[in-house]
């Protein structure tokens, strides 16, 4: 059950963490509204829910298949989009493909191309953004800055899919100000598609900055931020085995 001490945290955190958005976003000379995605992995439903139906919680994020599917219909029958975020694996696709709001992780064209696929045979379309691998880190996923022209020119093949931006998770930073140089690639990089695709892509995402960065993140140009443990606190894992 879901304590008033517990939800008196979770709308405290909330509201804090808009806050520094709008203040972030008005240090950078105000512009495009930044929008807040909670990322909910791990966390009990009943707590998602209480941020979506009490304070106003509009988008929340999973980055793995199972909870994605979990929490789907509790969160979206509550009023709020569910994004998947995470590396998504191209035999999970057929249980998101049509269901996310975005997928923010589209990592390479094979994955587009089975993405694609699967939206076809629903007779739906999918909104997507292209994963960068900014810090160009063997361990991340991620396309290479370096091909991202090449990758973005090729995903004109695939008909039910709609490319809104980019999505980036920079390298792990001691202090705020390390992000600030994969931050400001990463929005030369969007602003690069934005000219490129401004005819057909509506609203164009930025998705960049996390709760170790998404101050910064937003003061370098981020339209959307994925927040988890500053909103939910640090993250308990159940036990393995």
């Amino acid at each position: 059950m879901l304590t008033e001490e517990r939800k008196t945290e979770l709308r405290d955190n909330y509201l804090r963490v808009l806050e520094e958005i709008e203040n972030a976003r008005q240090r950078r000379g105000g512009g495009d509204p930044v929008t807040l995605l909670a990322a909910t992995k791990t966390v009990p439903e009943e707590e998602v829910l209480y941020l979506i139906r009490e304070c106003g919680l509009k988008i929340c994020g999973e980055n793995r298949q199972q909870e994605f599917t979990a929490k789907y219909s509790a969160v979206t029958e509550a009023g709020a989009r569910m994004d998947f975020i995470g590396h998504l694996q191209t035999n999970k696709i057929r249980f998101v493909a049509g269901r996310a709001g975005l997928i923010h992780s589209v990592d390479s064209l094979r994955l587009a191309s089975e993405l694609d696929a699967r939206c076809s045979t629903l007779g739906v379309d999918q909104d997507i953004l292209i994963e960068i691998n900014i810090g160009e880190e063997e361990s991340k996923t991620g396309v290479d800055p370096v091909l991202f022209d090449e990758i973005l020119s090729r995903m004109a093949e695939y008909r039910r899919l709609n490319v809104r931006g980019i999505m980036t998770m920079a390298p792990k930073c001691e202090k705020n100000e390390d992000f600030r140089a994969y931050f400001k690639k990463s929005y030369q990089i969007y602003l690069d598609f934005l000219r490129k695709k401004q005819h057909n892509i509506g609203e164009g995402i930025l998705s960049m900055g996390m709760s170790d960065s998404y101050v910064c993140a937003v003061e370098e140009g981020s339209n959307m931020v994925r927040v988890g443990s500053a909103i939910f606190g640090a993250r308990t894992y159940p036990p393995k085995g």
